[in-house]
């Protein structure tokens, strides 16, 4: 019979809040199963919405600690010794300075993983200094790599700094560390996950690309950048945007076939003329709805997909069949991922609210001194 709490059923984690990737990776754990309490600060202090909103304090629990009152570090100690893994945002030093940092941490529990999240890491020039992901993508020259060439480069949202090189780069290590702890000889260790860590990472290929000379170091000059005709994005006639992938050489042939070019349409592998294709290409795009374009292409090797919006794509025929966007409490929201044969994952229950769990951990992780005191 199929387990249906997660490939992490059974791992305990502590999540001191915060805001943005740390959460997002403590979010993920939750997803897989491991039973992910939220240490909450009285009187807030995450994203500037409601929290029943807060979508990354799903599958949480949450329980309030004031680490700066007498007996609120203890509290926290207490719970790390509980617990298998441990993840905290704080700028380097805070922790320490609070007594819960990795040293007092891991002398309570020599088993756990303690997860630092942050941008710039826990050493170096800018290591104690404010940051956001645009800056940390910005210096790693991720964010100099998207846009087109004359304009300023396009910010990605918050998705390739906090999440793709912060929050999965910290999971990822978390669940090597934890590996290592549960072997005969592993012990705990620490984890410091910076986002310009994760984010240089990524860019793995392409400075290999640019090494052997396949790669020009400027915008919209590239084969994956926008630079090339058949892979970037073309305006439709009623406004709405269709996007291209076709690089090889299969896929292209189809491409351009369906769009209706396929007989006059210049070499591909010539580059001086690829100003020419693009216009082509986008001649025809502008002919039709994207609708239209999207019925036409739909099942075909042409490697092209309509631009959807965040309300649109939920909808989306293959995403729907598939169950990549779920519901729950009222909120429509992105299913757990990756899929498991064995052990399913699922959304079970909504957003943490602050301080709302206390009860149900203090007593099934054997910290009564979670409870309030009775006046």
């Amino acid at each position: 019979m199929a387990v249906t709490a997660g490939p992490l059923a059974g791992v305990r984690v502590v999540e001191l809040a915060g805001i943005g990737p740390g959460p997002f990776a403590a979010m993920l754990l939750a997803d897989l199963g491991a039973d992910v309490v939220r240490v909450d600060r009285p009187g807030g202090g995450g994203l500037a919405i409601d929290p029943v909103h807060d979508v990354t304090n799903r599958n949480k629990r949450s329980v309030l600690v004031d680490l700066k009152a007498a007996g609120g570090p203890a509290r926290v100690l207490d719970l790390a010794e509980r617990a298998d893994v441990l993840i905290e945002g704080f700028r380097p030093g805070v922790a320490e300075r609070l007594g819960v940092g990795p040293d007092d941490c891991l002398a309570r529990n020599p088993k756990l993983v303690y997860g630092r999240m942050t941008g710039w890491g826990q050493e170096g020039p800018l290591a104690h200094t404010a940051g956001h992901d645009i800056a940390y993508i910005a210096v790693t020259g991720a964010l100099g790599m998207i846009g087109s060439p004359g304009e300023p480069p396009a910010v990605p949202a918050n998705l390739v700094g906090d999440y793709a090189g912060g929050s999965l780069y910290l999971v990822i290590g978390i669940l090597a560390a934890l590996q290592h702890a549960r072997t005969p000889q592993g012990a705990g260790q620490v984890v410091d996950a910076a986002i310009v860590d994760g984010t240089a990472h990524l860019t793995a290929m392409i400075h290999g690309m640019l090494a052997a000379g396949g790669w020009q170091d400027r915008r919209g000059a590239n084969l994956l950048d926008g630079g090339c005709p058949f892979y970037g994005t073309y305006e439709t006639s009623d406004g709405g945007y269709m996007a291209v992938g076709a690089l090889e050489q299969q896929f292209y042939d189809t491409f351009v076939e369906l769009l209706g070019i396929g007989d006059r349409a210049p070499a591909r592998k010539d580059l001086a003329r690829w100003g020419e294709l693009r216009e082509a290409v986008a001649a025809r795009f502008k002919s039709r709805t994207r609708e239209e374009w999207t019925a036409l292409f739909e099942g075909t090797d042409a490697c092209v997909a309509p631009v959807l919006s965040l309300r649109e794509a939920p909808h989306h025929p293959h995403l729907a069949s598939r169950g990549t966007f779920t519901e729950y409490g009222g909120i429509t929201q992105p299913a757990p991922a990756p899929r498991f044969s064995a052990t399913p994952t699922r959304v079970t229950s909504g957003p943490a609210l602050p301080g709302a769990d206390t009860a149900s951990v203090a007593a099934d992780w054997g910290v009564p001194a979670l409870l309030p005191k009775e006046a």
